[in-house]
């Protein structure tokens, strides 16, 4: 191979990788579900694609933002990053900036309607948690509060099993990454967990993927992929 032959390939090997690099960072992105939060409406092992361009996409390396065609609005499941922490988290939007957001009992009031707890959202505990001593917020009962404008308000589906706004606030809109669209992949430890493994077993690492493919059938949660998230 001469050297513009090989200058061409080359050329076109860092196009494909910065068209990679765009497209991961400023169009579609996939994430994993790590935690129980949004069940039944995802689940731990779940892997979903999300649109990061509806809400305006960051182009990579210069950090602008392209206009967005849309806000999130109440009901999308949206990624994003917590004032709290630099970790991307996942809920549902339950109120936007304007909206007066009350829960009493577990039921949640915007601006003094219901909002129903989501078609696969559900409680894991019967106990409802009163207000804290001096009538501070607890998670089944809450507010009634103005969201600032600009900001979010984000719960899990799963509502007493959620890390979110009722425990540590607004989501500013700068701190929004994407919208979830679909299920592409969904994996299951649960019933044929994987093998452990050890950096002092060497052994461990073929043991894991032989273990895996053994159990792959029933290990794919087959009626989960591509299902639209909602």
């Amino acid at each position: 191979m001469n050297s513009d032959a090989a200058w061409d390939n080359l050329k076109q090997i860092l196009f494909a990788v910065i068209m990679a690099v765009m497209i991961k960072t400023s169009v579609v992105e996939a994430y994993k579900i790590p935690s129980a939060s949004m069940e039944d409406t995802l689940v731990v092992g779940d892997f979903l694609l999300a649109n990061k361009f509806i809400y305006g996409a960051r182009l990579p390396f210069v950090d602008w933002q392209l206009p967005a065609f849309s806000d999130p609005v109440q009901g999308d499941v949206v990624i994003f990053y917590p004032p709290h922490v630099n970790v991307k988290y996942i809920k549902r939007c339950v109120a936007v900036g304007g909206d007066t957001i009350h829960i009493k009992d577990r039921i949640v009031y915007v601006n003094d309607e219901i909002f129903e707890l989501p078609e696969h959202g559900k409680y894991t505990s019967a106990k409802i948690k009163p207000r804290r001593p001096g009538g501070q917020n607890s998670f089944d009962n809450y507010g009634p509060q103005v969201i600032p404008e600009g900001y979010y308000f984000m719960m899990g589906d799963t509502r007493d099993n959620s890390s979110d706004s009722r425990d540590w606030g607004m989501v500013p809109r700068g701190n929004v990454i994407g919208s979830a669209l679909m299920i592409h992949w969904s994996w299951s430890d649960e019933n044929f967990p994987s093998p452990e493994v050890s950096l002092q077993d060497p052994l461990s690492v073929p043991r894991m993927f032989i273990y895996n493919a053994v159990h792959f059938l029933q290990k794919v949660r087959w009626s989960r992929l591509f299902n639209v998230i909602s």
